[in-house]
């Protein structure tokens, strides 16, 4: 895939641009919704024999306009995003950066700049898009400011359980620790990526190694708990339980939130190895234990949850590919 990064003005020239089918979005978690616009891309513009594009925008426009909620922690950082969407095929992936200058731009400007300016044939995106200064673009507009240079696909709203599927959703699932309700929106459990750095050695000394992880973006995290996840060391995935929190068995006036893996039979020494955590599931909230011995029995029971939710998780998994 080939990665363009623009800053307004732009100056790229339209006649040295081969001609796109492109997906126009933010597509921050890139969720089912967000995958339905870029097959859709995708497919027109192998039918239509052009290459297929993407087109998104960094940092979130609700940090540069000053919203109540700024999305400064991202459900997909943008190496993460990158990743996904080369992972669907996509030829061509433009991230806009978005500032100001930007963020001003009549519709019709944004229109003559960035799609017709980029040689997009094709435009595809969701039917709640919008473009141009104060959002005054959408999709019932575009047509008007295409100025018959190409054409458009709108994708209606995609549901889940007669919610619509979005960012916004994933964002409360997240928040609320829901993990197990994730798949059905994202097409994948939620993950954050890092690398493991040295900790306190304290789990080692307790008798539960763990992995502490210091995140390599602003991601947007589950609250504070005990969880059932997954790691990927070196292109291996290994099951195990996790803590996010500020340890209060040990430190009663801890800041620095934490994140500590123990993966189950797994004695390599993995410092300063990139990891991807995959959440699954939330087995408790944080909590302050009366000393080791409690919390050693906490964990121990923490890790037979874990092993039993993975347990029927792949016995489900396996009976699934019988069938």
């Amino acid at each position: 895939m080939k990665l363009i990064h623009l800053t307004h003005p732009h100056a790229l020239n339209k006649a040295e641009i081969e001609p796109t089918v492109m997906a126009l979005g933010y597509f921050d978690g890139i969720h089912l919704g967000h995958q339905r616009v870029i097959h859709t891309a995708k497919k027109v513009a192998e039918e239509r024999g052009f290459k297929s594009a993407v087109m998104t925008f960094h940092p979130h426009p609700s940090v540069v306009l000053g919203k109540k909620e700024a999305h400064v922690e991202y459900i997909t950082p943008l190496r993460s995003k990158e990743k996904v969407i080369a992972s669907l095929g996509i030829d061509i992936l433009y991230v806009v950066k978005f500032d100001e200058a930007f963020a001003n731009l009549l519709p019709q400007q944004f229109v003559d700049d960035y799609i017709i300016g980029l040689n997009v044939q094709h435009v595809v995106a969701g039917f709640d898009y919008s473009y141009g200064r104060l959002g005054k673009g959408t999709m019932e507009t575009l047509p008007f400011h295409a100025r018959g240079e190409f054409t458009q696909t709108v994708i209606e709203k995609v549901e889940f359980q007669e919610e619509k599927v979005s960012s916004t959703l994933l964002r409360k699932h997240i928040r609320n620790g829901e993990m197990e309700q994730i798949p059905s929106i994202l097409g994948r459990p939620y993950t954050v990526e890092g690398m493991v750095v040295h900790g306190d050695k304290r789990g080692r000394q307790i008798g539960f190694p763990t992995a502490n992880i210091a995140l390599n973006d602003e991601y947007l995290l589950p609250p504070v708990g005990v969880y059932a996840v997954r790691m990927k060391v070196t292109d291996e995935w290994h099951e195990g339980v996790c803590n996010i929190g500020y340890k209060p068995t040990f430190k009663e006036s801890e800041k620095q939130l934490s994140i500590e893996v123990h993966l189950f039979e797994f004695q390599r020494d993995i410092y300063d190895e990139s990891v991807v955590v995959e959440w699954h599931m939330r087995i408790r909230e944080e909590k302050k234990f009366n000393g080791i011995d409690e919390l050693v029995a906490q964990i121990a029971k923490d890790k037979r949850v874990a092993e039993d939710y993975f347990s029927c998780a792949n016995n489900t998994l396996a009976f699934s590919n019988k069938k």
